[in-house]
């Protein structure tokens, strides 16, 4: 029996109805195509990945869905490694062409595709990969690629139609497992809302009204929370394209009133893009210090230290705070995340590795291409860029001065007063009881003194700088433009 031919859409950190190319693609082919999404094992159980990420992506496909509904199309899930899947697909249909968008993600991924350009090869399939967001794969230097990008974020918007499907969903043996999906159904309120509606309301509101505070609050950790755009979960899962945001803040009507609110806001949708088209270069980076020369930096590993950091039991205030902030919301601004960084890697003296893959998995936004080599920037692993040692005190007294964003995420200092919000263990005992909180028993003290660990910290990270193996790979760095800023 001949198998009908098919075309397939494979959804990755796309996960919408417009401005989509693999989607258009398959629209003006003459086969019919289906529309899938892999939740694969290997994936899912790599230490970088939460059930967050999981919920966000299984409830944008839901939306998804609701808007491909009246076409008789649905996004089929499926439970197994992508080669597994498409050997399958291809032993039901004869699968002609693949689209999907090209994925600039960690290793693990790569390989992963390596496997399926085999698969296609092997089996005559046309897997047509379209470029994201501007994130050029194969170039040897960044020489042209800013002009490039805003070449790219200047061309039209891709307006997707959709024609009756007449395959409806697909019955095949790899479900997700009842208890996983179980648990994908439900999806915490302090999280952003997933899907492609809410990307769309969130942009609308901060070109509307939130953005105009937006470089006055960026880096306060309570008021960014309605000032910034709050568009990166949506970014990072594609629920709206870089080129939607980037044209539609763009050309809004407010910017006159707005211009550098508006301007800092699309400077970072380049930034956005920047970040990842360096890893898309050097996918290693998650694993190794963009300067091998830091290699050599030796750190004393302590679980103490690294456990209290994780759960926000450090004793500084605003370092905990956002610790508990992000766990339980998925989401700090960024001035936050470069401080809670640095005061892992140089404060407490910690390996950057101990902790990227943690905040990998806090980060509802999480973005390889963006996380490690901003976790390596704070970390001053790169031998280019400014190490910046952030202090939390210095922090908290300039951008939450009132404590409100300590005491709404330690509620144990809930009775502190302003005068030691920011430094609670210059209170004396009495004043602790009459607080009611006792330092050491209610809520720690520092585990490391702030100004003799900075010390230490300038002391190391700076004289390493001047190390021959630091230098000799800088120069490297800086010859092939891997760090170029543009």
């Amino acid at each position: 029996m001949k198998k009908e031919s098919i075309n397939i859409v494979w959804l990755k950190r796309d996960i919408r109805s417009q401005d989509h190319e693999p989607l258009f693609y398959a629209e003006q082919s003459e086969l019919p195509y289906i529309i899938i999404y892999l939740f694969e094992p290997t994936l899912i159980e790599y230490p970088d990945t939460s059930p967050r990420h999981l919920k966000f992506i299984y409830h944008s496909i839901n939306a998804l869905n609701k808007t491909l509904e009246p076409f008789n199309r649905t996004v089929n899930l499926f439970y197994g490694e992508a080669i597994t899947i498409f050997k399958y697909l291809n032993e039901a249909y004869h699968i002609k062409s693949i689209f999907s968008f090209r994925e600039s993600g960690i290793q693990l991924t790569w390989e992963r595709d390596k496997k399926v350009h085999s698969f296609c090869k092997e089996h005559a399939v046309i897997w047509k990969e379209s470029q994201r967001d501007g994130i050029l794969r194969g170039i040897k230097n960044r020489d042209d690629w800013n002009k490039q990008w805003h070449r790219k974020m200047h061309t039209p918007i891709l307006q997707n139609n959709y024609s009756t499907s007449k395959i409806g969903p697909l019955n095949h043996p790899f479900s997700l497992p009842i208890k996983l999906e179980t648990e994908l159904k439900t999806y915490p309120k302090q999280f952003q809302p997933a899907g492609e509606l809410n990307a769309w309301r969130y942009l609308k509101s901060f070109a509307d009204k939130r953005g105009s505070n937006y470089q006055k609050h960026i880096s306060k950790p309570t008021e960014s929370r309605l000032s910034c755009s709050r568009l990166s979960p949506y970014l990072a899962w594609g629920n709206i394209s870089i080129k939607q945001a980037f044209q539609f803040v763009g050309t809004h009507p407010n910017g006159t009133k707005n211009d550098r609110a508006f301007s800092a806001m699309l400077t970072r949708l380049h930034w956005h893009c920047h970040f990842i088209q360096k890893f898309e270069v050097e996918c290693s980076y998650e694993t190794d210090c963009i300067n091998k020369g830091y290699e050599l930096l030796a750190h004393n590993k302590n679980e103490a230290f690294i456990k209290a950091w994780k759960t926000g039991t450090t004793g500084y205030p605003l370092i905990d705070a956002c610790m508990r902030a992000v766990a339980q919301t998925g989401w700090i601004n960024f001035r936050m995340r470069a401080m809670v960084v640095s005061f892992l890697t140089l404060n407490l003296d910690q390996d950057w590795r101990d902790g990227t893959y943690h905040l990998a998995r806090q980060f509802l936004d999480y973005e390889p291409g963006i996380h490690y080599p901003q976790f390596q920037m704070q970390a001053g692993t790169t031998g280019v860029n400014t190490v910046r040692l952030y202090n939390p005190v210095k922090n908290s007294q300039e951008h939450a001065p009132e404590g409100l964003f300590i005491k709404k995420w330690i509620p144990e200092l809930t009775n502190v007063p302003i005068a030691y919000i920011h430094e609670p263990w210059n209170m004396t005992m009495m004043e602790q009881t009459f607080c009611g909180v006792i330092l050491g028993e209610d809520y720690p003290l520092p585990i490391v003194n702030l100004q003799e660990s900075a010390r230490m910290a300038r002391d190391k990270i700076w004289g390493h700088k001047n190390h021959p193996a630091v230098q000799q790979e800088k120069n490297r760095i800086l010859n092939t433009h891997v760090n170029q800023t543009t």
